[in-house]
This record gives C-alpha cells, structure tokens and sequence, in this order.
C-alpha cells in the first residue's frame, strides 16, 4: 500500500550535509512505492514564531505557511531527519514545527538523525522523540543514525563505502516500521475518529 509521507529537513547552513540524508529517504521511499515529499525548511522561509497557523483567522495566514498546513493535513506520516547542535536540535526545523499543532495529531512519525562525527546526532534524536510526542504524533521505535556524514553519503545522496552498506542494510527495517504504523493509524481512523 503507497502511503503519502512528508520528509523534513531543517539545517540552514550554507554548506549542509544532512541533505544527503533527506535524499536518500525520499528516494529510498519513492523505491518501495510510497509518495514522499522533502520539506526543507530553509526553502519553505517561514518567519521566527510569533502566531501559529491555527492563530490566524481563516484564508489569512502567509501563503507557504497555508501551503505547508494544507500538506501536513494531507500526509499519511512524517520522517524528520535531524542534525544536532551543541547536544540540540537544529533551530530551523524547530521554528516550522512550532508554526502548526492539530495538524500533526493522530500520524506516525519517525526520526533519522545525523552529524559529522560518531554519535551521528543520537542526543537530537532523543530530543525530537519528546517533542513530537508532544505535539501529537506517534512516533515509531526504528530510527536511522548517520555518522560521519560525509564518509556514509555522497553529494548525490548515494551510500558509500562500509558505513553507507550499514545504511542502506538498516532503511529497510526502519521504513516498514514507519509502513506498518501508517497503516494501522489509516485503519484506526477509518474505524473511530480521534478524540480530539
């Protein structure tokens, strides 16, 4: 069953290397059949928080962040591929989260993290966990941890070497977990509406 699944990525960095892993989800998951789309935050441009989507009375929030909501609303589930900084999350993917609520509720989502060295952003990883919960989502126990970027994915987005073997050896697992939530979340809803 194809599922419609949102990919967001949040660095702003000029030179960013966690692109490399949003594109290796998003065609990974095209591979199995599913819909995926990459959100990258930098590009979207939403502003620093200062009203939420829901604040805004209707037809007049900015039109991205209308376009964004309308997308989320759409999606089956969510992966967020997050780097760390300073043993936290990025700011910019943050920043977009915030912006919506009743949006993300009732959809599994699950976390691929990274970093430029070993720990491959596993203390983001942990973060974003609570954060989603918190914001409604289901967030599922298989998770992708890259590092060292650089050595696992090339520009393009294609594994290298041992450490992109591992890679590519442990995104099977980590997408049909996503799979299985999503279908038992569509199934659920079919039968009973969330108690929101």
């Amino acid at each position: 069953m194809a599922h419609q699944i949102l990919v967001f990525y949040g660095s702003y960095r000029s030179d960013r290397m966690g692109i490399r892993l949003a594109n290796f989800i998003v065609a990974g998951l095209g591979a199995r059949g599913d819909t995926a789309e990459l959100v990258d935050a930098k590009a979207v441009g939403l502003p620093m928080l200062d009203r939420m989507y829901k604040e805004y009375p209707p037809g007049s929030a900015p039109a991205a962040m209308e376009a964004l909501a309308s997308k989320i609303r759409g999606a089956d589930a969510f992966i967020f591929v997050v780097g760390e900084y300073n043993w936290g999350v990025q700011p910019g993917l943050k920043n977009l989260t915030d912006h919506f609520l009743e949006e993300w509720f009732w959809r599994p989502a699950a976390i691929a993290s990274y970093s430029g060295g070993r720990l491959s952003g596993t203390r983001s990883s942990f973060a974003w966990h609570n954060i989603l919960c918190e914001m409604g989502m289901v967030v599922i126990s298989s998770d992708l941890a890259v590092g060292p970027i650089a050595q696992t994915l090339d520009a393009n987005g294609a594994p290298t070497g041992p450490a992109g073997k591992a890679l590519e050896n442990a995104f099977p697992r980590f997408a049909d977990d996503l799979a299985w939530w999503t279908e038992a979340a569509k199934l659920q809803r079919t039968r009973r509406l969330p108690p929101y």
